[in-house]
């Protein structure tokens, strides 16, 4: 857990994750067509793998990275990691040791889970989304974001598919646990920096 890169994205998990599926339809697809062109085998070669293919591009992914979440936090328990907060993103999980030490797990990576001291965070800020002018102004994504190790990693408080105005209580509240958020890391990195 310690001491390694922070890497955000794993590209073989990646691909492996959108191209498997594919692959796997593709070889059920060209069995069904070659040898078994009409029946009940037929219909099960093109349907079930169609099927699970969509199951898991819609829940496998979210339930792997949940399970990968909860063994993380399990082990971090384990090791006398006191956890003084934990913010779990859609994309990534941020956990903070009240001595100053941080986890993270990413989606795109989760089978990686980084235990790094807070003196590694070289900046935190809060980016409000704030787009646009006069009554066109508003957001539709609050997030905190920090550099660990050299790597941006922007944890979102609040998304939503369309702008809503600055004053909303869905950007406040947004801002509010972005804000809370960059404060605990600062605080963890002033407690860390003495060790």
């Amino acid at each position: 857990m310690e001491n390694k890169k922070v890497k955000k994205i794993n590209m073989m998990y990646l691909l492996g994750y959108i191209l498997g599926p594919i692959i796997l339809c593709a070889i059920c697809y060209l069995i069904g067509y070659n040898f078994f062109p009409k029946g009940t085998m037929a219909v099960i070669l093109f349907m079930v793998p169609t099927f699970a293919a969509v199951i898991w591009w819609s829940f496998g992914g979210t339930i792997l990275f949940k399970q990968k979440r909860k063994k993380f936090e399990k082990e971090l328990d384990n090791a006398k990691f006191n956890r003084n907060h934990t913010f779990y993103g859609k994309g990534n999980t941020v956990i903070v040791d009240e001595s100053g030490k941080i986890g993270l797990i990413f989606f795109w990576n989760p089978f990686e889970t980084y235990v790094l001291p807070a003196k590694s965070i070289t900046k935190a800020w809060v980016d409000d989304g704030r787009m646009g002018s006069g009554f066109m102004e508003g957001s539709s994504r609050v997030s905190f974001l920090f550099i660990v190790d050299g790597v941006k990693v922007r944890v979102n408080t609040f998304t939503s598919n369309q702008r809503f105005r600055m004053d909303s209580n869905y950007i406040l509240t947004g801002i509010s646990k972005a804000d809370m958020m960059v404060e605990v890391l600062n605080k963890a990195k002033d407690a860390n920096k003495d060790k």
